[in-house]
């Protein structure tokens, strides 16, 4: 069908527009009225980079795509608002494809009540997404940024870590065999694949962090060491992370002794996870513990903020013993084989 009949049917998947939605998808351009305060950001899938048609189902594409996205606005404590979607459909990709992908996309949107705008179709040579989307806070300053932790707040994460990033090697590496071997389950290892192809945004538990107090506020895709050092070159602060402390999803270590890798590096390096790494006052942690856990979800203390003597800002995995493991996060720019 041409591009204006499969843009009708891909917006009768969409759920019903939100209150802030004055005009939605099928005119030139919506229009909003948000009031209080917006944060924007945009983020993008592309075939061979950041997935793989053979491993992974088109709606589950469709779901990531949104959901990577909305992900940095539950880093910033925001209700979701709107989302824009630019989609490259590769020559291969028929119309059912097309329309399974935005059936992923509109599912995770009716879940999170965000409002599927507007966007744009085009022919592309690798299936490709760009999502945009819009977040709302009563005022500017209920926003968390990664600028405000400071010494004496204590690190905690959301949830587990690991899952994605040894969900991969599950996926993509082909000494992931030996893991049959290391009693890992069927129920384990799907569990795995599924954190790194379908990841949920957690969207409820920034707001809950930001309500608490939370100094500054940064979302997992990169890897917990990497992404650390983004909040701590912000906030011109020391990071301390207990390597001990981290709370390692089950089945991680398993994979990691199959393929030969630390499970060190799975957790604090391999990225994709989509928690929330946060610093806290001492004195709201009890609380913003008890709060998540009525959502259902764990808060960890890892770690610390400290004052960064001599101007060096920079955040430190310490093994027992207070080594520094060299650690790094992941790099879109540095080679690495298609996630």
């Amino acid at each position: 069908m041409g591009e204006f009949e499969l843009l009708g049917l891909l917006r009768e998947r969409l759920p019903a527009a939100g209150p802030q939605v004055r005009l939605g998808s099928g005119d030139d351009a919506a229009v909003t009225v948000p009031g209080g305060a917006v944060a924007t950001s945009v983020d993008a899938l592309v075939e061979g980079v950041h997935f793989r048609r053979e491993s992974a189902t088109l709606r589950q594409i469709g779901r990531k795509a949104i959901s990577t996205a909305l992900s940095d606005l539950a880093a910033m404590g925001a209700a979701p608002g709107e989302a824009y979607v630019w989609l490259g459909a590769p020559e291969d990709l028929d119309d059912e494809g097309l329309l399974e992908v935005g059936a992923g996309l509109a599912a995770v949107a009716a879940e999170t009540g965000t409002t599927v705008a507007g966007g744009d179709l085009t022919r592309a040579p690798v299936l490709s997404l760009a999502v945009t989307v819009t977040g709302h806070a009563p005022d500017a300053d209920d926003f968390v940024t990664r600028s405000g932790a400071r010494p004496g707040d204590a690190l905690v994460v959301t949830g587990e870590l690991g899952a994605a990033a040894a969900g991969l090697v599950l996926l993509e590496d082909s000494s992931a065999g030996a893991v049959d071997g290391q009693d890992l389950g069927a129920a384990i290892a799907d569990a795995l694949r599924a954190r790194q192809l379908d990841p949920t945004p957690r969207l409820a538990a920034g707001k809950t962090l930001a309500a608490a107090g939370a100094t500054a506020m940064i979302d997992i895709s990169d890897g917990l060491a990497g992404d650390a050092g983004h909040v701590a070159t912000s906030s011109g602060a020391l990071l301390v992370i207990d390597a001990d402390a981290l709370p390692i999803a089950p089945g991680v270590e398993q994979v990691a002794a199959a393929t030969g890798c630390d499970p060190l590096e799975l957790a604090a390096a391999g990225g994709e996870d989509y928690e929330l790494l946060a610093a806290l006052p001492a004195d709201a942690l009890a609380a913003a513990q008890e709060a998540l856990a009525a959502l259902g979800v764990p808060l960890t203390v890892i770690g610390r903020v400290e004052t960064a003597e001599g101007g060096n800002p920079r955040a430190e995995v310490r093994r027992r013993g207070g080594e520094a493991a060299p650690i790094r996060g992941f790099d879109q720019l540095r080679p690495r084989k298609p996630r």
